[in-house]
């Protein structure tokens, strides 16, 4: 069986029971939007502020560290169309790639008040999203991504 994501550790230490979060919240998000889990592929990254800050360098031109990145692999409509077909079993597309900054997250859960576990699961969900293709540029597409996002954390009885 295809596995729907893999977990890449760069430049700081593994850790097993983030991985399980992190699987578990991966699978909660393609189950609530109806995605045959070997269908689609996510390639996560965990790393430390340096190497999203060259990443947002090099493909933003933001010379600063941020919490999360993502690159997804099609645009909505492309990603809207392939959903609508029958997907082989056997056959895996590429989602796209997040790239989250673990002591990012450290930190923004102590800022909000809330748990690491909260904070990180927030990123996946919302990185989820990205590579899904919605944006929160628009206050009206910012709406519906928060709503989404908080739909599988609820799901998740992952709250505040």
């Amino acid at each position: 069986m295809n596995k729907i994501s893999e977990i890449i550790w760069k430049d700081i230490t593994k850790n097993s029971k983030i991985e399980k979060l992190i699987e578990k919240v991966v699978q909660k998000c393609f189950e609530v939007e109806c995605i045959l889990p070997t269908s689609l592929y996510i390639c996560i990254t965990l790393t430390n502020p340096e190497n999203i800050q060259n990443l947002n360098k090099e493909y933003r031109n933001i010379n600063k560290p941020t919490d999360v990145l993502s690159f997804p692999m099609f645009e909505k409509s492309e990603l809207d169309e392939l959903l609508k077909k029958n997907l082989e079993p056997n056959m895996q597309y590429i989602l796209g790639d997040i790239i989250i900054s673990i002591p990012k997250v450290k930190e923004q859960a102590i800022e909000y008040g809330h748990s690491f576990e909260r904070e990180l699961s927030y990123m996946l969900v919302h990185g989820f999203y990205h590579l899904m293709g919605y944006d929160h540029i628009e206050e009206e597409d910012k709406i519906k991504m928060r709503q989404k996002e908080e739909n599988v954390l609820s799901k998740l009885n992952i709250v505040r």
